[in-house]
């Protein structure tokens, strides 16, 4: 792992958990960890219940759009975390890989969003404090 660690965050839309996962970790670890997310079938905008969520703990992801997951981008990763992706994920010899079981936000309320919300900023606070050596 270089000085910078990568982080790839993968679900099936991205719109909603890889989302998020991705604003608390650019929001937690700034410059210390590039950061990236993918679908396997990316929709066409974030679920807007999902920016609610996001803005209400001061995290703007409104002007994020999803992307198609690439083998490159796994590739350029060091560490890729699977959401319910299933096997969409292409798996490289070297790299860290975890599955992080949440459920998908799609077509659910902000109060259900506020709990898939909460859960990934606690594995996101646990994964800065592995990745990033303290100041």
């Amino acid at each position: 792992m270089s000085d910078t660690p990568t982080v790839l965050f993968v679900c099936v839309h991205n719109a909603g958990r890889s989302q998020m996962a991705a604003g608390y970790l650019r929001h937690f670890a700034g410059d210390r960890v590039e950061v990236l997310s993918a679908g396997s079938e990316p929709k066409d905008q974030i679920n807007p219940t999902a920016v609610e969520a996001m803005a209400e703990e001061g995290i703007d992801i409104a002007s994020n759009t999803p992307k198609v997951l690439t083998t490159d981008a796994v590739r350029a990763s060091d560490v890729v975390i699977t959401m319910g992706c299933g096997d969409a994920c292409p798996i490289f010899p070297g790299k860290r890989y975890e599955d992080w079981e949440l459920d998908d936000p799609a077509g659910q309320g902000i109060e259900s969003v506020r709990v898939i919300r909460d859960d990934i900023k606690a594995r996101i606070q646990a994964l800065v404090a592995e990745l990033v050596p303290a100041a």
